[in-house]
Formats: structure tokens, C-alpha cells, sequence
């Protein structure tokens, strides 16, 4: 992930948005600027709980069901190792990731399951 977008960066981003310092954000929104600034460098990984994610991108702004608010939760899901909630649940994409994760190692999945799972990812 070197060059892709870090949840970190994307938090800081937000926040510098809102044309807030570190201090002022951490200060308005109670909360500890040296965690704040630790998860914004990377140096503490994004909280994994929906709450604590939902209540940060209430406090930056991020409209629920926008793109943003996508981007955030799938930074945060992605750099904890985690597949979306709700991409498990509400598409049932689950039990499909074992011939996705075949597929990205090389081995042959059989033309019917290849294309069973790209109608899922599809939403079809």
C-alpha cells in the first residue's frame, strides 16, 4: 500500500479540510491529539469498531453513504485486513472469496465459478 491512500492520510486530509490544526480538532471533539496524530502518520491502525469509525467520520464531516464515507470505511477495513461489513452481509460475498482468492494466486477455477462470482461482485 506505498502509494495507495492510507486511512491515516485520508483522516488528516478530511480534518485539514474542516480547516482545522490537530489541537483544535482533538480539543473541539475531546479527544487525544497524540492518538489522533499517531493514526493520521500510521503509527496506530484504524479502530475496527463500526462505532468508534462512524463516530470519527461524524466528527469529520463525511456524509453517511457518500463516496467518502465508503473510502473511510474501506481504508479502515482494508488496512486492518478485514472485508467491508457490509459487503459481507448484504451481498453475501463471503462464501465467494475462497475462488476470488485462487484466482488472484494463479490456480485454475473452473469458467462456472469464475463466472458465478463475477455476477455477485456485480450485484446480478
Amino acid at each position: 500500500m506505498a502509494n495507495a491512500m492510507r486511512f491515516g492520510k485520508f483522516f488528516k486530509e478530511r480534518r485539514i479540510a474542516l480547516k482545522k490544526t490537530l489541537r483544535q480538532f482533538c480539543f473541539e471533539n475531546k479527544l487525544d491529539p497524540g492518538n489522533i496524530s499517531k493514526l493520521e502518520r500510521g503509527l496506530l491502525p484504524p479502530p475496527q469498531g463500526r462505532e468508534k469509525l462512524e463516530e470519527y467520520a461524524k466528527l469529520l464531516k463525511i456524509k453517511k453513504g457518500s463516496d467518502e464515507w465508503y473510502t473511510f470505511f474501506d481504508l479502515a477495513a482494508a488496512e486492518t485486513g478485514r472485508i467491508p461489513d457490509d459487503l459481507m452481509a448484504e451481498k453475501k460475498i463471503g462464501d465467494k472469496l475462497p475462488i476470488f482468492f485462487r484466482t488472484l494466486r494463479g490456480q485454475k477455477v473452473p469458467n462456472e465459478k469464475l463466472e458465478e462470482l463475477i455476477k455477485k461482485l456485480r450485484g446480478s
